[in-house]
């Protein structure tokens, strides 16, 4: 990211003014003749999200004039970097902190690209002078939790299954000092998590729960679930192929929360932080979980499966158990779950549902702050009744057509008791927009983030911070060192030889004790893996 900043103007530096029309002509009358019949020549009215080069005498850029952007900070800038030649310019505009990060976050973003499989990208020449009053580092921070949950979901998903998921979370917590436990396969069921076991266990790719934990165990505890569906078949329910065709994005739950998960240990927010995600893929086999079928889950509830393409609440359910159990102060889920909530809002504004009015309230104001929109929908308590089994506590599907999202938020609802938002998320872009590729989007984490760093400041107390991150990483090792100081226990073996000298003329007996060494030695071998396939950690 560095390469799309400079840190200092230069003589070459190109301005970058913006205009509207009510500015625009009263800045042409300070320039030459010749710059107002450039514009004119041009048809150049600083219409929204247009800009304008405009040359100097000896042909050079000189000045780039830009008009508003109907979407605001921080895309103002977004356009800009794939639009000018290359160069270094800087933003004339004296703004404030907030103002200053926004505009250098903007700019990043447009220059994001995903190259994964593309040989020859085109890269990006233009640079901008970082702001003068910018937070370099929350820019850095928040673009690379952005790019983060861009990559993971347009990566397709022979590339991306749980697996390949629980390789980033690992990854992350590395990162950041994190510890991680993954529960992977049939151990979830020794482990009960039934429901998230039953939904992925058609996939020759395991289902596992992904468990992070990061912070000072004695601060405010914030857990963060997030549905990681793989990919989405629709089970024995089985999708039409335009409705299978992008749901490589159904795991982008997952990379909302990884992505905030990051923003939250890289900005060292006072809270003790933990990540849940469950992540399978829904198959079709012949050991695929059926319509009708009926599930345990964590909680003790029963769920009769009224359809299997609505899985992702199925191991929602079991994770949101979890967090609960835990009594955290509060449970955020992210998760792309209902087209409902599409039809009701656009593919471009999450929906927002909370059973705390303080929480909704908060997030809902830091979304408008940043410009990174969420709206609130209702928990209708009467809606529940749609939600009933005949045979069963509850269903995972709704008897009616109607109020899809809302029906769908009911059934995570309940499963926890603790204050809880539940964002019901797109994580696509559709089209192009400046800053905004076609493919996998961040949407309401720069507005969970910002909340959160309200509520949470980062610790004043500096000393506090080192050990935090000393207890997450030498953990591992420590547990590691006893298997490796096992060894010269097996070297106090010769001293047992002695006793043979004393018996030296039964020489037959001798040797079976010393094929006795080997027998002892080879059973804590098979004990050491069976322990292995059990869980992974």
């Amino acid at each position: 990211m560095e390469n799309w900043f400079s840190p200092r103007a230069t003589k070459t530096t190109v301005p970058i003014i913006r205009v509207t029309k009510d500015t625009l002509p009263r800045w042409l009358r300070k320039q030459p003749r010749r710059v107002g019949q450039w514009v004119r020549a041009n048809g150049y009215k600083a219409s929204v999200g247009r800009h304008l080069a405009i040359p100097g005498d000896d042909g050079k850029i000189a000045v780039v004039l830009l008009g508003p952007c109907k979407d605001g900070m921080p895309w103002d800038l977004a356009g800009l970097p794939r639009a000018l030649p290359a160069g270094r310019y800087a933003l004339q505009d004296e703004l404030d902190g907030d103002a200053a990060t926004a505009a250098a976050l903007g700019w990043a973003l447009g220059c994001y690209q995903f190259t994964r499989y593309k040989r020859h990208a085109k890269p990006i020449e233009s640079t901008l002078v970082w702001p003068p009053k910018c937070r370099r580092d929350e820019v850095a921070r928040l673009y690379d939790a952005i790019a983060m949950v861009r990559d993971l979901i347009t990566t397709p998903a022979d590339d991306m299954g749980p697996s390949e998921l629980e390789h980033a979370a690992r990854d992350l917590a590395g990162r950041h000092g994190a510890q991680i436990e993954v529960i992977t396969g049939d151990q979830l069921l020794v482990e009960n998590y039934p429901a998230v076991h039953a939904v992925g266990r058609a996939c020759d790719d395991p289902p596992r729960l992904i468990d992070i934990r990061w912070g000072d165990p004695n601060a405010p505890k914030v857990t963060l679930v997030g549905k990681g569906v793989c990919f989405d078949t629709g089970g024995l329910d089985l999708k039409p192929a335009n409705g299978m065709l992008l749901m490589k994005k159904d795991m982008g739950g997952g990379a909302h929360v990884l992505g905030l998960a990051h923003a939250i240990m890289d900005a060292g927010l006072g809270l003790r932080l933990r990540v849940l995600v469950p992540a399978v893929e829904n198959n079709v086999a012949g050991n695929a979980f059926r319509p009708l079928d009926v599930l345990q889950t964590r909680k003790g509830i029963t769920v009769e499966v009224g359809n299997t393409d609505a899985e992702g609440r199925l191991i929602l359910c079991d994770a949101l158990a979890e967090a609960d159990r835990e009594s955290p102060e509060l449970i955020i889920d992210f998760a792309t779950l209902t087209g409902a909530a599409r039809v009701a809002l656009g593919a471009e504004v999450p929906a927002l549902f909370s059973n705390r009015n303080e929480w909704a309230e908060a997030f809902l104001a830091s979304g408008d702050e940043v410009n990174d929109p969420l709206w609130r929908m209702p928990l209708v308590k009467r809606y529940r009744r749609h939600l009933e089994s005949k045979v069963a506590d509850i269903s995972n599907t709704a008897n009616t057509r109607y109020g899809g999202a809302i029906t769908a938020a009911l059934f995570l609802q309940r499963f926890v008791t603790r204050p809880w938002v539940h964002i019901d998320v797109m994580a696509y872009n559709l089209d192009r927009r400046p800053g905004r590729p076609p493919g996998g989007e961040a949407m309401g984490l720069r507005a969970m983030y910002h909340a959160l760093a309200a509520r949470y400041p980062v610790s004043t107390d500096v000393p506090e911070a080192p050990p935090r991150e000393e207890v997450a990483l030498p953990a591992p090792k420590k547990k590691a060192a006893p298997k490796k100081k096992a060894a010269p226990k097996k070297k106090a073996a010769p001293k047992k030889k002695a006793a043979p000298k004393k018996k030296a003329a039964p020489k037959k007996k001798a040797a079976p004790k010393k094929k006795a060494v080997p027998k002892k030695k080879a059973a804590p071998k098979k004990k050491a893996a069976k322990k292995s396939r059990r869980r992974s950690s």
